[in-house]
């Protein structure tokens, strides 16, 4: 008899690409914004002549995963369970519960694995993950299955990793489809999108928006708590999610428009620092369990950061943004600031992958937002 609680123990674990208090995006029944990437694939599949590989690109939180695991489903389904024209497989048929569960025999996910020892996730996907397509693919298959392998994210993949990749996307076995995920296709090697056709998802508009993440909030139950976000709070947190429901539900979950707000204020006392505000917001951050919180802060601070070099670059934004940037950038700092940017982000990215203090990230980067607005 099946375990029962399978399901349950595969969704206690931390996965890197789910919300804390929300499903996986693979428990997602619809995706909703992406119906042409829908009918290409399952056009694609019907024409028996379908490309071994796809690269599924496009902004994070936007349906991408989730247009993956669809179609995953809909390939491992039995013939009888399709529906032609779409991809919609009844969650109730044993391959759409075994996708659910990570338990189908043809299907593997390659992705950042939870370290329980270190309690975080790598920086990258180590060669060793990619390696269990050897035997993956060895494996003698029924007549007729087909055999899908999801890559989340694949521009997480080391050099190593991608590499291994490469060979199996070079010989691939009959009736098996590569997905790869990806928010920067361009870090990927250029041996790898050369053999993959590549879906570009374009962020979500309002009313798909609005469906995405009304699809998460039912799926959730009650751990969320506050529920869909009140009518007054939706059109600010749309205008900040630049389109994709995780980074609205993130927002919304983990008082991000609060988080915004302080971080405007911070802004707004350049070149001074209000280093008290700082220490207190690099102490609420530093804990293993703000690690969601701490990822959002540094994606709403880059944007306004962008947003603010654009004020000044092309005249864009809010007049409150193009009078901020005049007084803290202007014509003279202009490429001072557009290189804090990547500096900025570079030094993210290092912390991450080697684990480094965050709060010390913090109390840095200020440190040079106050410097630039000096200059």
């Amino acid at each position: 008899m099946a375990r029962a609680p399978m399901l349950q123990e595969i969704e206690d674990l931390p996965e890197a690409d789910r919300l804390d208090g929300f499903p996986h995006p693979r428990a997602a029944r619809h995706v909703y914004g992406h119906e042409g990437a829908e009918a290409l694939l399952e056009a694609a599949f019907a024409s028996g002549r379908m490309h071994h590989g796809w690269l599924i690109a496009g902004a994070d939180g936007i349906g991408k995963a989730t247009l993956a695991y669809r179609f995953a489903r809909y390939l491992l389904a039995d013939p009888a369970e399709r529906t032609p024209g779409s991809l919609d497989i009844d969650p109730g048929t044993r391959a759409a519960r075994q996708v659910l569960a990570l338990s189908h025999p043809g299907l593997l996910i390659i992705r950042r694995g939870w370290d329980p020892k270190g309690k975080r996730f790598p920086a990258t996907i180590p060669v060793d993950e990619v390696r269990r397509l050897k035997s993956f693919l060895g494996r003698t298959s029924e007549d007729g299955a087909w055999r899908v392998v999801i890559v989340d994210r694949a521009d997480e993949l080391n050099i190593a990793a991608a590499n291994a990749l490469l060979k199996s996307l070079e010989e691939p076995p009959a009736r098996t489809v590569f997905l790869l995920i990806s928010s920067a296709p361009g870090r990927l090697l250029v041996t790898i999108r050369s053999r993959v056709r590549t879906l570009d998802l374009a962020p979500l508009g309002d009313e798909a928006l609005k469906r995405a993440v009304t699809q998460a909030f039912s799926a959730s139950g009650e751990e969320v708590g506050s529920g869909m976000p009140s009518p007054s709070e939706w059109e600010r947190l749309a205008r900040l999610s630049g389109g994709s429901a995780r980074r609205l539900i993130a927002l919304h979950a983990a008082k991000g428009l609060a988080l915004s707000d302080r971080i405007a204020a911070l802004l707004d006392t350049l070149p001074k620092v209000d280093w008290a505000a700082v220490h207190t917001l690099g102490d609420e951050l530093s804990g293993q369990a703000a690690e969601q919180r701490f990822v959002l802060f540094f994606e709403l601070l880059m944007d306004a950061v962008a947003r603010l070099v654009a004020a000044e670059a092309r005249g864009e934004g809010s007049d409150d943004e193009r009078a901020l940037a005049a007084r803290l950038i202007g014509p003279a700092r202009l490429a001072t600031w557009a290189g804090l940017w990547e500096r900025v982000a570079a030094a993210r990215a290092e912390a991450a992958a080697l684990n480094l203090d965050r709060k010390a990230l913090i109390l840095d980067v200020f440190s040079r937002l106050g410097a630039a607005a000096r200059s």
